[in-house]
């Protein structure tokens, strides 16, 4: 490749609308969406922040992948930026973890590390894992990856899925897939991993939510519907939601997990109803809500999305959020309640409080914690799960400022040395012999025990982004240009402040290279954030205070 790295010129082309804006009680009344190209919620909020850039207002349809003739990357033409040494070497890693299939790329290995000795599944395509790295491209103006990506995995749905004698369910996506070329017969052939082989055995809830997620991000970026219309996609959003949406013996309108079934595909707690899912599951639910067509087969799963998000929305507003308030009073609980009028609800014991979240806790600020269920709160920070709950409009805008005030306020926790956690704090000595097993990959401040992960700089960027507070987003990508290239992109980094590269990280991991390519492009031109957030729903139901009948 010559000193670009060999990124492609590329037309200009619109985006369409943000169609998040809806009121759901009125939807199901409308026979069909017109989709618009016009700006988003987001882009015209955007377009109002005060973020020292060198760009005006955005124009009524912006153009993802408008670039001059020089071959240099989409972002860095947008604004006044210089773009920065690590941004070439970063292209360059990425294009080298291409995989193709006859001929086509179909995605990006999760990482290409020379150096060490086991392969493992590191030579895979995760659904997960690419996200980032499609998102890079579609910013890029190369939605053709993209697409193909989309299309493979769909593919891949459609197989017979089975555990030894159990079979799957149908709409399940697969966690990862491998392209096996055989030189000789010149044939590539796919093997798709749908948990058979994971460690835990564990299906991926999130590979379909993630799914869905990047269809929108697609279908937003390039102006293209033909795509999520086809026959195909409309049943493969509706097999994954089906998964999802069918009645049991559940109380709550959250989805029930086994450990593993994420981002932290280990045993480490989140069994249950983990934030990282119901964030998720949340913005899958809005993103297909857009989506799907008013057929007859719609039609019934755009009424069940309705009402779960209705649900879905008021639960984890009121029971998953903490603040200091609220924290004061869990503090104070009665307990033994019986009654439609009870307060505390899941009879939490409110000496179940671990010590440290009364000094974590700030005067001003908020988050989402990590897992709500009968008798059971885990109070730890999950980073992915928040990060979505704000682009997904979970949060409510004052949540959405509560989390960022938490993560300015204990920026040395969160961010430290190098973003971003992934959870807060690590969980050691006895505890983590019960939750993790003894799990010699997960020991304290280590890997998903609290562990930094530099791919989540992409996420915190939208976040950032979205609640105007660009500041914190810059700050927290200058500490990783001081290190990731220097280290060879690792996948994570260990100790209390993320100051050494992780005991078992590899190195040139294709996310933390797409995950920092996309923080650049996003701050450089908010004007992307539009394809991954979703404004708030005027006419979702407000946070509503818990019953009348608590006293003090």
């Amino acid at each position: 490749m010559d000193g670009a790295v060999g990124l492609r010129n590329v037309g200009s082309h619109c985006s369409i609308s943000e169609m998040d804006d809806y009121d759901l009680s009125r939807l199901l009344d409308k026979p069909r969406l017109n989709i618009e190209r016009q700006r988003s919620f987001d882009e015209r909020s955007l377009s109002e922040l005060s973020i020292g850039l060198t760009r005006g207002c955005f124009d009524d349809t912006y153009s993802p992948g408008g670039r001059s003739g020089l071959d240099t990357p989409v972002s860095s033409m947008r604004t006044s930026f210089e773009p920065h040494p690590m941004v070439a070497d970063a292209w360059e890693a990425l294009r080298k973890s291409l995989v193709s299939f006859r001929g086509q790329p179909v995605g990006t290995i999760a990482a290409i590390d020379h150096q060490s000795e086991e392969v493992l599944n590191y030579d895979q395509v995760f659904v997960r894992d690419f996200v980032p790295s499609a998102l890079a491209f579609l910013m890029n103006g190369e939605p053709d990856i993209v697409k193909n990506f989309l299309l493979k995995t769909l593919h891949l749905q459609g197989w017979e899925k089975r555990v030894d004698r159990f079979k799957l369910g149908e709409g399940v996506m697969p966690a990862s897939f491998k392209v096996l070329h055989d030189p000789d017969r010149k044939t590539d052939t796919l093997i798709a991993d749908f948990g058979e082989s994971a460690i835990g055995r564990v299906a991926p809830v999130d590979s379909g939510f993630w799914w869905i997620i990047l269809l929108r991000a697609y279908t937003k970026s390039t102006g293209d519907i033909t795509l999520a219309e086809t026959p195909d996609c409309q049943k493969g959003m509706r097999l994954i939601l089906t998964l999802c949406l069918s009645e049991g013996f559940d109380t709550f309108p959250t989805l029930l997990c086994a450990d593993g079934c994420c981002m932290i595909d280990r045993r480490m707690g989140v069994y249950g109803y983990p934030i990282e899912i119901q964030a998720l599951f949340f913005m899958a639910l809005r993103c297909a809500l857009v989506m799907l067509k008013h057929d007859a087969e719609g039609k019934e799963c755009i009424e069940l999305i309705v009402k779960r998000l209705h649900a879905l929305s008021y639960h984890m507003r009121n029971y998953f959020w903490l603040d200091f308030q609220q924290l004061n009073d869990i503090y104070r609980y009665k307990t033994e309640e019986y009654s439609h009028t009870a307060v505390n609800k899941f009879n939490v014991i409110p000496d179940s409080i671990p010590e440290w979240v009364f000094d974590f806790m700030p005067t001003r600020g908020g988050y989402f914690i990590g897992n709500v269920s009968p008798a059971r709160m885990d109070f730890r920070w999950f980073a992915l799960g928040n990060c979505v709950a704000i682009l997904s409009s979970l949060a409510t805008p004052e949540q959405s400022m509560a989390i960022m005030d938490l993560i300015e306020a204990r920026w040395d926790e969160l961010v430290g040395e190098m973003p971003l956690k992934i959870c807060y704090p690590a969980i050691e000595s006895h505890e983590w012999q019960i939750v993790t097993g003894c799990d010699p990959k997960n020991t304290r401040w280590s890997y998903h025990n609290g562990g930094s992960w530099p791919v989540l700089l992409w996420l915190l960027t939208a976040a950032c982004i979205k609640t105007g507070r660009p500041q914190i987003a810059r700050r927290a990508i200058e500490l990783a240009e001081s290190r990731l290239l220097k280290d060879g992109w690792p996948e994570y980094y260990d100790g209390k402040l993320g100051r050494y590269v992780g005991k078992q990280a590899r190195k040139y991991q294709t996310w933390s290279i797409a995950g920092y390519l996309v923080a650049k492009m996003m701050l450089e031109d908010p004007s992307h954030l539009g394809m991954i957030s979703l404004e708030e729903d005027k006419q979702m139901k407000p946070l509503i205070k818990r019953s009348s009948s608590w006293t003090c």
